[in-house]
């Protein structure tokens, strides 16, 4: 009699291929991406009629109550302080730092001007803001100064003396410079250098010390016959680069005060 012989089973019967379980998530991920693309593509398009089907149909599939208010608010939602009497919109912006440092400056160019107006020197000074800050231009040397000299006239001090109670309140460092025209000047002068910063540092003084400027925001400069404001060897011209400037010089930072001037241009109507 024969015996059946049994048919040897391998010890390892597993898939030896590589395992591919993780397809059923990345496919669940794929899944759930499109559905929210398509959800996102729908709620995208100005469309009621289908915002209002797509609404029903999230809150039939999550279960969610049919609600009977509905909002039907348009286009944005302004808060009550923001709408006028009428019913329109406005909105107040924040100046920016270049409107701020400008507004200041232009403030105490008012307030220089109101003091001089109130002592009846309106017409000694004028007023320039740009990107160095606020100058205050005293019109031709010779209303402040003597011919080759840089004792102050009785105007000189009273121009000052208003001006001074401006400035001895605000914060700003201030620079004293002194111009000349070409001409070589007298002695004991040797050149307009020696002029010019001789003139500069007696307005200095006398605002430090008659004014009670603070003696650490102030200091004085000569530029001689280096900047003139005007061309020509006219009377008129001569007259406008010999001159004392007190500039307020602006402590923001340089693309602040690079919009000085443009401000200061919007501002004049120019």
């Amino acid at each position: 009699m024969s015996v059946p012989r049994r048919r040897r089973i391998p010890a390892h019967s597993g898939h030896d291929g590589p395992d591919e379980r993780w397809m059923a998530s990345y496919l669940d991920m794929i899944t759930v991406l499109m559905c929210m693309f398509i959800v996102m593509f729908a709620m995208s398009t100005v469309d009621q009629e289908k915002f209002e089907a797509l609404r029903a149909s999230l809150a039939t599939g999550f279960g969610v109550e049919e609600s009977a208010a509905v909002d039907v608010s348009e286009g944005v939602v302004v808060p009550a302080d923001l709408v006028d009497d009428e019913g329109e919109a406005f909105y107040e912006l924040p100046p920016n730092a270049a409107e701020e440092e400008y507004d200041s400056l232009a403030l105490l160019r008012e307030r220089l001007q109101d003091a001089l107006d109130e002592e009846g020197l309106g017409d000694t000074a004028t007023f320039t803001i740009d990107e160095r800050g606020l100058t205050m231009g005293l019109k031709s040397a010779e209303t402040f100064f003597a011919t080759n000299s840089t004792v102050l006239s009785a105007k000189a001090r009273a121009v000052l003396d208003a001006a001074a109670t401006v400035l001895a309140d605000d914060t700003h460092d201030i620079s004293v410079e002194g111009h000349a025209d070409y001409r070589r000047p007298a002695p004991p002068f040797r050149d307009n250098w020696e002029l010019s910063s001789a003139r500069a540092t007696g307005v200095l003084r006398y605002l430090a010390n008659e004014g009670e400027v603070d003696h650490g925001r102030i200091s004085s400069v000569g530029y001689g016959s280096s900047r003139p404001l005007a061309k020509g060897t006219s009377a008129a011209a001569l007259a406008k680069n010999r001159r004392v400037d007190i500039v307020v010089l602006s402590s923001a930072a340089e693309e602040v005060r690079e919009e000085l001037p443009r401000l200061d241009a919007v501002a004049a109507g120019r």
